[in-house]
């Protein structure tokens, strides 16, 4: 009898274990972000027991893209853009000169299985190196394979009074690239 209890409580304290150490999983009913876990398996050399997720598909936005920007059928910027999977973007902007800042930065938050929504910021000066500005650029895009596009909205704020003294809408393109890509 003894011998049976010991393995009961055994037993009992490797199924708490397991639940209190198990990875969370769920069907993501509800879920507005759209990301699930994954499933875990142990690493192939298993050193120290590392889990890596299986089976999870990346967001179909992470990577870098070859970007344009059109207003009423003109392109009025264009670059590269790499959104990362932890919800941050980056910016280099060939239509700008490096002097005046080329580089910027943003957020984003997926909104439907391959629609996405990006608020960007940039500092902007002038051809001597004066503050002239901060613009916010907004988009809102849906991934079709290598390629995506949808509305944007640039807006230049006043750096004495930051109120808007430019405002540009049109459409963002954008082309994935990859480890093959040339210019």
């Amino acid at each position: 009898m003894k011998k049976l209890n010991r393995s009961l409580w055994i037993a009992g304290l490797a199924a708490a274990s397991a639940c209190v150490f198990a990875p969370s999983a769920w069907a993501g009913c509800g879920d507005t972000n759209f990301r699930k876990p994954a499933s875990f398996v142990t690493s192939q050399d298993n050193q120290g027991g590392m889990l890596i997720p299986v089976n999870q598909p990346a967001l179909p936005i992470v990577g870098m893209w070859s970007v344009s920007f059109l207003a009423g059928g003109t392109q009025i910027d264009f670059g590269y853009q790499v959104w990362h999977d932890d919800g941050t973007e980056f910016m280099n902007s060939g239509g700008r000169m490096p002097v005046t800042q080329n580089y910027c930065l943003g957020v984003w938050q997926q909104t439907g299985p391959v629609s996405f929504k990006l608020n960007h910021f940039a500092i902007s000066y002038d051809t001597s190196g004066n503050f002239n500005g901060r613009v916010n650029i907004r988009e809102e895009v849906v991934v079709n394979g290598n390629t995506y596009s949808g509305p944007f909205t640039i807006d230049v704020y006043d750096p004495k009074t930051d109120k808007i003294v430019n405002h540009v809408g049109g459409r963002i393109v954008g082309q994935r690239i990859g480890i093959n890509t040339t210019p």
